[in-house]
């Protein structure tokens, strides 16, 4: 039986599933119910010297029903609302109720963090994340930040900045990374009514949610193969494959939030569940067994035609793969129950290997 619990920074966690600074992790009792819900640790909602003042609306589905949850969300979110003495002297306390390793976030600016750090710290938590929310200046503020905590500090990055970069300049101060924060502004317009679907300015909003999750696994894979601090991926997390997917990149841990707006607080605890259970079924001890495999797959290529090949015991033959094929190269004959890639037209694209639900193509080598 696999053994999913994690421990980073000097933290132990009892999975890998964390709570992401957002709307599911505003408030204290908000955190205890992700606790009851199966997440291994906890992240509060990013706070600053004053409240936010949030737009309304400020959250779009990219979608309707199951589509939403495909796709993901627009947001206008800002940080908290709650005023910082509330958090000081309320919600910190409720969620260290649960037992569970709580990280504070905060932000924005150097002066801000090092005047929070310390009045964060004497609550209890047990770690502090920096968000910069595309403000800049992260080797000013993760300085600030180490000068004015004790506790284990992790920064929290934009997909629109190097990371690679940005990881190796603060990497003296920091005790690990998290990636990624939203990417915008986007927009999305409600066609019956013909505004923008949210209320900020410009209609603008950040995205997240599955859409977002193969920007994330790149950068999380960008900053493992370039520092030597551990890595917390975030964006698009909602299954246990998902996840799988960011151990392999690289990450030791990993936070959701759009998955828990749109599926609920049990969603940390099956993600969980689903991690086990996949590595159980693999034939893994831990998440060590998997973390960074696919690292030394990430380098430069040369061009190759690999044709696909078919393993027919696991082929079900329900036809997805050839009309996915542009090439014209797979055939089924029903007839005779067989599947049929010719190796001639086949382009070794890949797409057949990813759209089979039953892992039954692969490329050869």
């Amino acid at each position: 039986m696999a053994d999913i619990r994690v421990e980073l920074a000097g933290l132990r966690f009892r999975n890998p599933i964390l709570t992401a600074a957002g709307p599911k992790s505003k408030d204290g009792m908000t955190l205890l119910s992700a606790a009851a819900g199966g997440a291994g640790g906890l992240v509060a909602k990013t706070v600053s010297i004053r409240p936010a003042e949030v737009p309304r609306p400020n959250m779009s589905a990219l979608g309707s029903g199951r589509v939403a949850s495909q796709r993901g969300l627009l947001n206008a979110e800002l940080w908290s609302e709650i005023p910082l003495e509330r958090w000081l002297e309320r919600e910190y306390a409720i969620a260290l109720s649960s037992g569970l390793p709580l990280i504070a976030s905060v932000g924005y600016t150097p002066e801000e963090v090092a005047e929070l750090a310390p009045r964060i710290v004497d609550t209890g938590v047990h770690a502090i994340e920096f968000s910069t929310h595309y403000v800049g200046g992260h080797r000013k503020i993760a300085r600030a930040l180490r000068e004015a905590a004790d506790v284990p500090i992790f920064a929290k990055l934009s997909p629109k900045v190097d990371v690679s970069d940005v990881a190796k300049e603060i990497e003296p101060f920091v005790d690990g990374f998290v990636a990624i924060n939203t990417y915008g502004p986007c927009l999305r317009i409600d066609i019956e009514t013909g505004k923008p679907t949210l209320g900020s300015d410009n209609g603008y909003g950040w995205m997240s949610g599955a859409a977002l999750r193969p920007i994330a696994l790149r950068c999380v894979a960008d900053i493992a193969k370039s520092v030597n601090k551990p890595v917390i991926g975030v964006g698009g997390v909602g299954s246990g494959e998902d996840a799988i997917e960011f151990f392999m990149a690289g990450a030791q841990m990993v936070q959701i939030c759009t998955a828990a707006i749109l599926k609920g607080d049990t969603v940390y605890g099956q993600v969980a569940k689903e991690v086990k259970d996949w590595l159980d079924t693999h034939g893994h001890n831990s998440l060590e067994d998997i973390r960074g495999i696919a690292l030394p797959c990430l380098r430069d290529n040369k061009p190759q035609k690999p044709p696909a090949e078919v393993d027919l015991e696991r082929c079900t033959l329900c036809g997805l793969c050839p009309k996915s094929c542009v090439y014209d190269a797979i055939t089924l004959d029903r007839e005779n129950e067989v599947l049929i890639i010719d190796a001639e037209k086949c382009a070794g694209c890949g797409l057949c290997v990813t759209v089979c639900p039953q892992h039954a193509l692969s490329l050869k080598s």
